[in-house]
């Protein structure tokens, strides 16, 4: 493959619903470009993009890939995207390296919530987009309908560039709204000039009055000129549709069929006519040394800069780091510095990939895709430049992963197998994380959502051969005491020769601090316990917290003073008094008066959603236990709602709260503190660790 200037580079992101039709568009392309000689299906296991297991399997998209396809001389990298929201990951990780944007809609299907979080990942990242209506050979698509919604949702900025020609319920051809023309499809993309249908008039005024609303919106003078009447020439709405397109104020729709190829060369045409070349854009880092900002505006002339976006690690191809060139030129043979990690890494040779297709190259120009094999620390986030001038990107924003199950191998023998390859998935996928719950025993995976957490057991087995079950985590409670008791712990032993005797008593209460597991003090008068004993109490109490009589959790709040006690000139001893500390805690739990208690832990949550669902999710809180605290709206249509929910009932909240919204409701949460379970989830806890043990 040629190596290509910054000028013929353009770098985009397909985004949309899952099933919206991306992958099946990137293979349309593909097939028309002359990358493929036949055009893969989804269904057949065969597209380009979709070349894991998983993805084959499961006839869906689970990780971002890219596919160079050449067009008129330039490059266009197209980065086709995850549309199931517990890849998220995935899309933001090709976000950060996108410079413009293709938002797909199924044409049968509309505009769906996957669409709106498409737009909104644009207006975040400021990127340029344009909108494609595939499925349009399905005879209930309607694209009258997604513009009226289209502009429903996001206004003026809309501009329908095509409208469909149907003849006896076939799709045709299109009408050019911008040129005014009709035409014909002959086979795949091609097509030919014809007449505009009476029967198209309509819609045609519609579209053509929205797109020159679109184009005045762009100037005052624009705006000016269309409430006198005045009509634009094809040259004004040309320039003004290619300048605020760039800048976001214009946002053109196409349309095609991406089963049949159709509408794809207007799509690549309008990609290498609208969107910038990496060298118009801006990017900045900043010096490792100084900290000084360092913009490297994918200029060649520029000091070398690498920014690392994403890891691909495959037992059967191995491992490669997908870069994006923001200056200087990579070459391949060269020895680059990661400041990160600050190491030296070698790159032995250069990759444009194509899917799973490694295509070598000599070299990478400012503002290209590629990718560098078997580099050994470096990972995802990471910079790449030389040690004289070591620079430092911001990492991209990785969505928190807050679904979590409990994992265990279901072979013995497999844990050290299963870490190691959860540790390749972590290098791959930003949102994954394992934790080691050593307080319940147990191990868990995070994740965005269950299928996602499916997808990696299934990889497990199928790339590393080692099987893990996913269990319902326990969830960290806490003991503690709400009253005041007295009691006494007394060890005596005796077998011969030396004995062993301790005798305490402690006063237990409250401490009011439930951060820390206790709180000791002593009040022995006379000397009935010595004091080098005292030691030997708190170690007796600090060993009985680490986990309560109740049901084996970690004590807190817990105030012991030692009152009184005994000892013997022989048999006494460190021992003997921790032993009968203990003693003494387990008697306090006993003793009623103590009134023993579960507390459980509390998370302070935050729930987004359209003003319409707020009903829904503050009934579904109620039913969760929760205290809803407030809401504030983001005066986007939004209602964010805050609320105190038990941890136990978020387990699953990820699924609910897709159900309740259509996918389109976020949340986030962390840990709040500590309170009183009711006495019936203390039973029902207490009970389950008894059948444990």
């Amino acid at each position: 493959m040629n190596v290509f200037e910054s000028e013929r580079i353009r770098n985009v992101v397909l985004l949309g619903h899952g099933g919206a039709g991306k992958t099946t568009l990137v293979e349309a392309m593909a097939h028309v470009t002359g990358v493929t000689a036949r055009q893969g299906k989804i269904t057949d296991g065969n597209t380009i993009s979709d070349f894991d297991k998983e993805e084959t399997k499961r006839l869906f998209s689970v990780s971002t890939t890219v596919v160079p396809i050449m067009w008129e001389g330039v490059k266009i990298n197209f980065l086709d995207t995850p549309g199931y929201f517990d890849f998220v990951g995935e899309v933001e990780e090709a976000l950060s390296v996108a410079d413009a944007a293709i938002i797909v809609i199924n044409g049968k299907s509309g505009v769906e919530v996957g669409t709106q979080k498409a737009w909104e990942y644009c207006e975040e990242h400021n990127l340029p987009r344009m909108i494609f209506v595939t499925n349009m050979d399905d005879d209930n698509a309607s694209y009258r309908q997604i513009i009226e919604d289209l502009q429903g949702l996001y206004g003026k900025r809309i501009a329908p560039f095509h409208l469909p020609i149907r003849e006896n319920e076939r799709f045709v051809g299109f009408v050019n709204v911008v040129k005014m023309k009709g035409r014909r499809f002959l086979s795949l993309s091609d097509y030919e000039e014809c007449e505009i249908p009476d029967y198209s008039m309509k819609n045609l005024e519609i579209c053509r009055e929205a797109l020159m609303e679109a184009v005045a919106e762009t100037s005052e003078e624009y705006m000016d000129r269309y409430f006198a009447g005045d009509e634009f020439t094809y040259d004004e709405v040309s320039i003004a549709l290619r300048q605020h397109v760039m800048d976001c104020g214009i946002v053109p729709v196409l349309m095609g069929a991406g089963v049949n190829g159709q509408g794809t060369t207007m799509l690549l045409q309008a990609v290498e006519k609208y969107f910038a070349s990496p060298e118009k854009l801006e990017v900045t880092g900043t010096y490792a040394a100084t900290g000084d900002v360092f913009e490297a505006n994918y200029q060649d002339a520029n000091p070398l800069s690498v920014k690392v976006w994403k890891t691909l690690v495959d037992p059967f191809i191995g491992k490669y780091s997908y870069v994006k060139v923001c200056s200087g030129v990579l070459r391949a043979d060269s020895v680059l510095y990661n400041a990160n990690k600050e190491t030296e890494e070698k790159v032995a040779k250069l990759f444009v990939m194509r899917g799973r297709e490694a295509i070598e190259v000599s070299a990478l120009r400012s503002g290209d895709i590629g990718a560098i094999p078997k580099l050994t620390v470096t990972g995802t986030g990471d910079t790449l430049s030389t040690k004289a001038k070591a620079i430092v990107f911001d990492r991209p924003e990785i969505s928190k992963p807050y679904t979590y199950m409990c994992y265990k191998a279901k072979n013995k023998g497999d844990e050290d197998k299963i870490a190691g390859a959860l540790s390749k998935l972590m290098e791959e996928d930003l949102t994954l994380k394992t934790v080691n719950d050593k307080e319940n025993r147990q191990t868990l995976l995070y994740g965005i959502g269950d299928q996602q957490l499916e997808v990696v057991v299934s990889k497990l087995l199928n790339r590393y051969k080692v099987e893990v079950e996913l269990s319902k985590p326990k969830v960290a409670f806490r003991e503690t005491i709400r009253g005041k008791v007295k009691v006494q712990g007394k060890h005596k032993k005796q077998s011969g020769g030396h004995g062993q005797y301790g005798d305490v008593v402690i006063e237990f209460e409250p401490s009011g601090d439930l951060d820390k597991p206790y709180v000791f003090e002593e009040k022995i008068v006379g000397g009935v316990v010595p004091k080098n004993y005292f030691p030997a109490v708190e170690k007796g109490i600090q060993e009985s917290v680490l986990k309560g009589p109740l049901a084996g959790y970690p004590v807190v709040g817990l105030k012991a003073t030692l009152v009184f006690g005994s000892y013997h000139a022989v048999d006494s001893s460190e021992m003997a008094f921790k032993m009968a500390t203990i003693l003494a805690v387990k008697n306090a739990f006993a003793d009623p008066a103590s009134k023993p208690v579960l507390l459980e832990p509390i998370a302070s949550l935050k729930v987004k959603v359209p003003d319409k669902f707020t009903g829904d999710i503050m009934g579904d809180l109620n039913k969760r236990r929760g205290r809803v605290l407030g809401m504030n709206p983001d005066h986007k249509g939004n209602q964010i709602i805050e609320a105190d929910v038990p941890m136990s009932e978020l387990i699953g909240y990820s699924t609910d709260l897709r159900s309740m919204t259509g996918g389109i409701g976020h949340f986030e949460y962390e840990f709040a503190r500590y309170e009183q379970a009711p006495s019936d989830v203390q039973a029902k806890e207490i009970a389950a660790r008894a059948a444990e043990e």
